[in-house]
């Protein structure tokens, strides 16, 4: 197999921002040196090497690879991709395979939770990504941020939040200075259900199918990106479905040898907030108003003093019915 990158050098001489980026994931998984040969479309010159080959295979972006196997030559417009179709085995060997969840789990679980997000970036940096909608998710961004290493951040838009969640995004985005990556439903298939179904199908027959346009699809189209990403869950939050959560796990529901770390899960609510007012975490301002979990407006409400946090969402439900499906295969 023989792959050719195609890097875009601009009219100052350095590479563009996404070659950059692609080349330095590439050696993070140290998969760099399974490029065979790099060829450049300069902006100089419209007759370079990298300009023919991109005419040639109809490309207009870059980079792009070029791999071929002895037939048909495969072109990829994504580093990630090219690294789960064609390098996959080299990276579950030297990445995925050489991590053990369990012995992570065994090691860090009630320990700090820093420590394993500390772990997490320092392997995987940029490529791990922090899941981010409620108050324990940004004390993993506030940990994450004061390791001063690289890490991502993506937020799923279903169209139904309250308008402080939106501006809660945005405090997060600036009080940290990171990019929040808002990821939003297909908007076709929300189209669909709500022309077949109306806007509020989910209180005569459930929320799952409503969730899995508006949350669940979004976050497979997130996690291709990564090869690690990292939850605020709780054990407590959900006894009766996340009870016996691990520190750390495959992901198999969401992608092949999908790393998902859970730094909170031996956390208390209780302890989250202890967290929160020591380190001046932003939080949603509708917490102040008895909102203890929050999801989208139309299935969250605010709780009283004795009840769980989670009586708040899809309370018309079983409580055992109480997911979106995001942290469970069966739902996923």
């Amino acid at each position: 197999m023989h792959i050719t990158m195609v890097k875009k050098r601009l009219r100052n001489g350095d590479p563009c921002k996404k070659c950059a980026q692609a080349e330095a994931m590439l050696r993070r998984r140290g998969l760099w040196d399974r490029i065979d040969q790099v060829v450049w479309a300069d902006e100089a010159d419209p007759a370079s090497a990298g300009f023919e080959l991109a005419a040639r295979h109809g490309v207009e972006v870059a980079p792009f690879f070029i791999v071929d196997d002895g037939g048909d030559a495969t072109v990829y417009v994504s580093a990630l991709r090219l690294v789960k179709d064609s390098l996959g085995a080299v990276k579950a060997g030297q990445t995925a395979a050489a991590v053990d969840p369990a012995a992570l789990a065994d090691q860090h679980d009630g320990a700090d939770p820093a420590e394993l997000i500390g772990w997490a970036l320092r392997r995987y940096g940029a490529d791990c990504a922090i899941a981010f909608s409620g108050a324990e998710d940004v004390v993993v961004i506030d940990m994450a941020h004061k390791t001063g290493l690289p890490f991502s951040v993506f937020s799923l838009d279903t169209g139904r939040l309250h308008p402080e969640t939106y501006a809660f995004i945005d405090k997060v985005r600036d009080h940290y200075g990171i990019e929040v990556r808002v990821l939003f439903p297909d908007a076709g298939a929300v189209e669909t259900l709500v022309r077949q179904k109306g806007l509020f199908s989910f209180y005569d027959d459930g929320h799952h199918e409503c969730c899995a346009i508006r949350k669940v699809a979004p976050l497979r189209r997130a996690l291709a990106n990564y090869a690690a990403w990292m939850s605020g869950q709780r054990r407590d939050q959900n006894p009766a479905t996340r009870g016996a959560l691990a520190v750390a796990q495959w992901d198999d529901g969401n992608g092949a040898q999908l790393l998902k770390l859970n730094p909170l899960a031996a956390w208390t609510g209780e302890q989250v907030w202890q967290y929160i007012r020591d380190n001046g975490v932003p939080y949603n301002e509708l917490h102040d108003r008895g909102f203890r979990s929050i999801g989208c407006a139309p299935c969250t409400r605010p709780v009283g003093p004795h009840q769980h946090e989670r009586d708040g969402r899809w309370w018309w439900e079983n409580a055992g019915a109480r997911e979106c499906g995001l942290h469970t295969k069966t739902d996923a």
